[in-house]
């Protein structure tokens, strides 16, 4: 049974890594790794006491970027293992597997160990990124290997498999396997992160308190008093002028501390096993005779196809007179194609979901003032439709119909249309807080609405074409609306955020206006660079 575990881990880890996700999630983390070691001289740090930092040796480069490593990847690291499950319903793995003598617990555990090689191997790169900016800061050249290593051990890794047992659970539960799980687990994660840090947290919580002492005890004994000269801060931060640095020989875990790790290990173990009480391992006897994700495929595709069907010109070749053509209708193809695109991004969207719009769009023209729409309706307006937003760029793909509709002659007017039913379902989302600043006469919070209706539909077709899956839009954009909403001027993109005269004080327009040329032109040149391949 063990060799037949590994097997399978091994097959489905080497599967995972090939994919878009993985390689957009490392390339990030190595981007953190570079984050999180600023340059002597630089004005922002990722991890700070007070007024200074450890110097830049093993013990100290290893802890900040496996602090910063676990929670990086314990939310994007959650959304690149997320399809374990998924992926073998839909291509029909499932129903093979149903049919062999696997246990369920054995199969929910070797897909565990998949999702935790696959976030491990994410650590490795990150280690050997804090050796390289050891070497490139050049303030202690004498790398330490057991030093470096330790804190991704001790620290992350034990956070990456709780991770990775979380994807495996949310996807054993209807209500959390889909799009709304991925946004759950970004609200979790925030608490986990936040609380986290703190000393009454559970089980040691992410490890910073036990770190801080350690930093503490280090700057105590050079003479600093660490109650003086700040708190500890973890997160990317903007200084009045660069840190001060002290000595730092490395973290000694106190055995309450292994104790605490172990537990979360085993903790992650039992959410991986406790599905099998109710998992159906894909057998049509035990889930009620449900269609797996490759049956159901077919009414995607049906309903894909149906949506294009009425930009299908009459005419045809001579061979191919006695097919059945469509009917020719009066009117614009543009706009035909536009309604089909709009039919394909809200099919399935519920009453209530427009009964929330509804409700926006009236408190925004009854209660609030247009400053109030822009700061506190506008971010409500526009995290309701993410899970549509994250629809663009992807459904050709997973409804299998990308290589028909390849054929197609004018492949940028279908992206033309794609992107217009974005933008049309944005401003429809917003438009109660659109209407209150107009009528507020908040022209330039009106400018910033509209720049930001032109820029969610681009970069979620964007990411939704490069990576071909609803996730990486959802991972994205979700960081970028809680910064937003707790007024991080620099991620601000639709105006909410304002200055102590009342203006926006978020993006610049003319940048986002930028950002939605750059990805369209991203989109346009990754279409047709696949059709010619193709």
């Amino acid at each position: 049974m063990v060799p037949m575990l590994v097997r399978l881990a091994v097959a489905d880890f080497r599967d995972r890594v090939r994919r878009p996700a993985y390689a957009a999630i490392l390339i990030a983390a190595v981007a953190l790794g570079y984050l999180a070691t600023p340059a002597s001289s630089s004005n922002w740090v990722v991890v700070q006491v007070g007024s200074y930092r450890g110097t830049y040796n093993s013990a100290y480069i290893g802890m900040i970027v496996a602090l910063a490593s676990a929670v990086w990847l314990s939310l994007a690291g959650f959304y690149v293992v997320r399809n374990a499950l998924s992926r073998d319903e839909s291509t029909g793995v499932g129903r093979l597997l149903a049919a062999t003598p696997l246990r369920t617990s054995a199969y929910l555990v070797a897909k565990f160990l998949s999702s935790v090689l696959v976030l491990a191997s994410m650590l490795g790169v990150l280690a050997v990124t804090a050796v390289v900016m050891q070497l490139a800061r050049g303030e202690d050249l004498a790398v330490d290997p057991v030093r470096l290593l330790s804190p991704f051990v001790l620290i992350a890794l034990p956070l990456t498999a709780l991770t990775a047992a979380a994807a495996l659970l949310f996807e054993t539960i209807p209500l959390l396997r889909a799009g709304l799980g991925n946004i759950v687990w970004f609200f979790v994660w925030s608490v986990v992160a936040i609380g986290g840090q703190s000393p009454q947290a559970p089980l040691g919580g992410i490890g910073v308190h036990s770190v801080v002492q350690s930093l503490s005890a280090g700057m105590a004994a050079q003479g600093i008093d660490p109650h003086r000269v700040g708190e500890f801060s973890l997160g990317l931060t903007f200084v009045d002028e660069p840190l001060r640095t002290f000595d730092w020989a490395g973290f000694d875990p106190s055995p309450e501390f292994l104790v605490s790790r172990l537990v979360l290990v085993l903790l992650a173990l039992v959410l991986v096993v406790l599905p099998a009480l109710w998992f159906p391992r894909f057998d049509p006897a035990r889930s009620g005779g449900q269609p797996s994700g490759a049956e159901s495929t077919g009414g995607a595709q049906d309903a894909y196809l149906g949506a294009h069907a009425t930009v299908v010109p009459a005419a045809g070749p001579a061979a191919f007179q006695g097919v059945p053509r469509a009917p020719v209708r009066p009117g614009s193809p543009a706009l035909r194609l536009l309604a089909g695109e709009v039919r394909i991004l809200l099919q399935g969207t519920p009453r209530w979901w427009w009964a929330g719009v509804l409700l926006l769009t009236v408190v925004a023209q009854m209660v609030t003032s247009a400053t109030g729409a822009s700061r506190i309706l506008l971010p409500l307006a526009w995290i309701w439709p993410v899970l549509l937003w994250s629809r663009l760029g992807t459904q050709r793909h997973e409804a299998g119909v990308e290589a028909v509709l390849g054929a197609y002659p004018a492949a940028r007017r279908r992206i033309a249309a794609e992107w217009g039913a974005g933008f049309l379902l944005t401003a429809v989302s917003g438009i109660g807080p659109a209407l209150r600043m107009l009528t507020g006469a908040d022209f330039p919070g009106l400018l910033h609405w509209l720049c930001g209706a032109l820029f969610i539909p681009s970069f979620a077709l964007v990411l939704g074409t490069l990576s071909r899956t609803h996730r990486l839009f959802q991972a994205a954009y979700l960081p970028l609306w809680y910064g937003t909403v707790n007024g991080f001027a620099p991620l601000d993109f639709m105006g909410a955020v304002r200055g102590p005269d009342g203006q926006p004080a978020g993006l610049p327009p003319a940048v986002l206006l930028g950002a939605v040329v750059v990805t369209l032109g991203i989109v346009y040149g990754a279409t047709a660079t696949r059709r010619a391949a193709s």
